[in-house]
């Protein structure tokens, strides 16, 4: 009998430990049920670079870090830069964690151009080459996986993320990211660096390696899922600013009175409106 209750004991305590053990990614599960990377001390960040960070013309709403190792250098920058290395270290505790189990698997020439996806894990095997508009139902989580087959990087051109929900879309790539005239959602883990250039991202960029900003507007979110507010003044070429003053766009992200391509101190739209 007293064998018996200490296995009973013993089984309870293991029974707790693994709770305890998975508790960290099932507290970030949302709606989807699927379970959502867990940033930890991160997930207060809008950009964390590992290496170095260069900010040209380009404007950041919330907290950014550095890795005690890593440089940074501003050029007419708006932003909040701090050395951060517990975050970076919560952040590549994130990255390194095991792959998920793919809902659905896209090949080299998908584009995701007119896609309608719901909350769920989407994988490129290798690169991802993105442009068009991608729209996310639900409230997500969404996890997307680029280079589950060892290698492979994201390049977004011409790029529009549209979902209700920016803080429950996740982008895990293998190396590099880039993201050009682009308005993007959702927080980048990237395995080396991660360049924006005319770009309007709701999220946050995380790298490995070294974040360059050029041109570029990031609402960072915050560790309850809240994006930061915009501020929209378009017409006074300040940038992308991923929003859309009197609905110009007429449901239609492509004909956006935002200037996307535009570079600050050069007014009028470029890339919005068709222009």
């Amino acid at each position: 009998m007293r064998q018996l209750i200490f296995k009973f004991r013993f089984l309870g305590i293991v029974a707790s430990a693994m709770l305890v053990g998975v508790w960290p990614m099932a507290a970030q599960a949302s709606g989807g049920g699927l379970p959502a990377p867990y940033l930890g001390s991160a997930a207060n960040y809008a950009v964390l670079a590992g290496t170095a960070l260069t900010c040209t013309d380009s404007n950041v709403a919330g907290t950014v870090g550095v890795n005690f190792t890593g440089a940074f250098a501003s050029t007419r920058c708006k932003m909040q830069v701090q050395y951060a290395p517990g975050a970076y270290q919560a952040f590549q505790t994130a990255y390194t964690a095991p792959l998920q189990d793919c809902t659905k698997t896209f090949t080299i020439a998908d584009t995701l151009a007119g896609q309608s996806l719901g909350p769920g894990v989407y994988c490129f095997e290798s690169y991802a080459a993105l442009t068009g508009t991608l729209t996310l139902t639900g409230t997500g989580p969404w996890l997307f996986q680029i280079g589950t087959g060892g290698t492979g990087y994201l390049e977004a051109t011409n790029f529009t993320v549209v979902s209700d929900n920016p803080c429950s879309v996740y982008w895990w790539v293998r190396q590099y990211v880039t993201l050009t005239t682009s308005t993007f959602q959702g927080t980048i883990l990237g395995g080396t660096a991660i360049t924006m250039t005319g770009t309007s991202l709701e999220g946050r960029a995380f790298a490995t390696g070294a974040v360059t900003m050029t041109g570029s507007n990031i609402f960072g979110c915050n560790a309850s899922g809240t994006v930061a507010a915009h501020h929209c003044n378009q017409g006074v070429g300040n940038g992308p600013e991923g929003c859309d003053p009197g609905n110009s766009n007429q449901g239609d992200p492509s004909r956006s009175n935002d200037e996307l391509g535009g570079v600050p101190g050069a007014p009028g739209r470029q890339g919005g409106n068709g222009k």
